[in-house]
């Protein structure tokens, strides 16, 4: 749910002529190394940051025509399409809840059953059980209070009611970090992504770690309450140059959802899901976010929300500022003024396109709302993680939606360390590269806000430490160890790009 967009505002001002993406361009993501300015999470969302909603420039209409332009018809049916199956899934999810959330332990991940395979894939959210010892992943909660308690400087949002953190670089959060369970845990969960090219620069078998801060929800907080949104950016998944340098969503732009595969990685190298240096924006590729829990937590005790529609609901937040309603909605609320509104029928294509992108604002995260994203039913298809225990791992793909408890109405704190999981890509490398060098100065890491941080905190994780209790995995996860190219099962792309990653971090 990253906490957290690089300003290229030139590049996107000159957005207009579609880019075709050259194979050997490299997204150079986390070439701008100018440091973030001091803040906290509330940066990353329009509906935290107290801003208002400004209308987008014209030339996002220029886009969204030449989208779909020559295709409009296909466009309108595969809209209807997608509303007729959207109605049979949101009624599957409300029967269902949160048991439509696949779960595995961590010891059977190995011989992980088809059913679970099959859900993870659909859904594109899970949660593996005990992938750190209960006792250990509780411990580190308590060691990070104490750590506060030492260093009364330490950041956090709200700052009169402190429920997320400004920390990275605590000892217990490297510990989890380069657990070999959690290492293991992401290598499986990225092995559901696949490359159509044996060439693509990117290897899922070989996770990086992306430094990100933790939360401790007391009861009863209702300041840190994100709505639905998905991060990666917002306007770039329209963009020519955002996620169009890779064709990501080439296949809903040709009227064809049905055949949109979100778990193809090669397209997703060559993206740019931050062209206008968000304050909050994630330079890394995540193939899934993810966060380790600390406490139990189950629904209602400010807990996670996931909409469990991978696919379906992607095509549907894409699709959508193409369409208009010819009925605007009820006001009488009733179920059958709402299933008259809501009908394929009374949706078509916009007639006279405008900028549009309804819940899409440069620099920030997408957001999604019942008034804009009627057919998504988020009140019914935003559902709770099961109950966690600690040392439980939750895991969402890139693109899910995910929202958190309004309130914590539990008696318990609801405390997470966000811990995504992260292939190896150029960019991704050269990001660990920077990071790397912030974790040795104590500063926060590239993508947050920037300030002294932990660099004066007292008892740190430093480099000896770190090297003195983790694995080769864990270094090299951490940019502080070169990896093995003689590995026998590498594809020439993943020797490639390990090679190139090696070069990076000065190996």
């Amino acid at each position: 749910m990253h906490f957290h967009s690089s300003s290229r505002l030139s590049i996107a001002r000159h957005a207009l002529k579609p880019i075709r993406a050259h194979k050997t361009f490299i997204r150079q993501a986390t070439s701008s190394a100018e440091s973030r300015k001091e803040g906290d999470i509330s940066s990353v969302f329009v509906s935290l940051s107290g801003k208002e909603e400004a209308p987008l420039p014209p030339r996002f209409a220029d886009q969204k025509r030449r989208l779909i332009v020559g295709r409009e018809e296909q466009i309108e049916r595969s809209w209807h399409r997608l509303l007729h199956t959207l109605k049979d899934e949101v009624r599957l999810i409300e029967q269902r809840g949160s048991d439509i959330i696949p779960s595995i332990d961590f010891k059977d991940i190995h011989a992980a059953p088809k059913t679970f395979r099959d859900e993870l894939q659909k859904r594109g959210v899970a949660v593996i059980r005990g992938v750190v010892p209960e006792h250990e992943a509780r411990a580190y909660k308590e060691e990070i209070e104490n750590y506060v308690k030492a260093n009364p400087g330490t950041k956090a949002f709200p700052p009169h009611d402190p429920q997320v953190y400004e920390l990275y670089w605590s000892q217990p959060q490297m510990r989890a970090r380069t657990h070999p369970n959690m290492l293991e845990a992401q290598r499986f969960l990225m092995s559901f992504w696949h490359s159509n090219s044996p060439d693509a620069m990117i290897s899922p078998t070989h996770p990086l770690s992306y430094a990100d801060r933790l939360r401790i929800r007391q009861p009863g907080d209702a300041g840190f309450a994100l709505g639905p949104h998905v991060d990666g950016g917002g306007p770039e998944r329209w963009e020519d140059n955002g996620y169009g340098r890779g064709n990501v969503y080439q296949r809903i732009w040709q009227g064809e959802w049905e055949t949109y595969d979100p778990w193809e990685a090669s397209c997703r190298v060559l993206a740019e899901a931050d062209l206008y240096n968000g304050a909050g924006a994630c330079s890394m590729f995540r193939m899934f976010q993810a966060w380790l829990g600390m406490s139990h937590t189950g629904p209602n005790e400010g807990t996670l929300l996931v909409n469990p529609l991978l696919s379906l609901a992607t095509a549907y937040f894409l699709l959508r500022p193409f369409f208009e309603p010819i009925y605007t909605p009820p006001k009488d609320c009733s179920r059958m003024a709402t299933e008259t509104f809501l009908h394929p029928s009374n949706w078509r294509l916009e007639r006279e396109i405008s900028s549009n992108l309804q819940g899409a604002t440069p620099g920030f995260a997408q957001e999604l709302t019942t008034t804009l994203h009627p057919h998504l039913e988020l009140d019914k298809t935003m559902v709770h993680v099961p109950r966690i225990s600690p040392g439980d791992y939750v895991a969402w793909h890139c693109d899910t939606i995910h929202a958190v408890d309004r309130v914590h109405n539990g008696t318990g704190d609801s405390s997470v360390m966000y811990i995504p999981a992260c292939p190896v890509t150029e960019a991704n490398a050269n990001y660990v590269k920077r990071q790397r060098n912030d974790f040795l100065e104590g500063v926060p890491p590239p993508d947050f806000p920037g300030g002294k941080g932990e660099s004066e905190h007292v008892g740190r994780a430093t480099e000896a430490g770190v090297r003195k209790s983790t694995s080769q995995l864990g270094l090299r996860a951490l940019g502080l160890n070169k990896w093995d190219l003689n590995e026998q099962s590498l594809t020439q792309g993943q020797r490639l790009v390990l090679e190139k990653s090696n070069k990076i971090l000065g190996f």
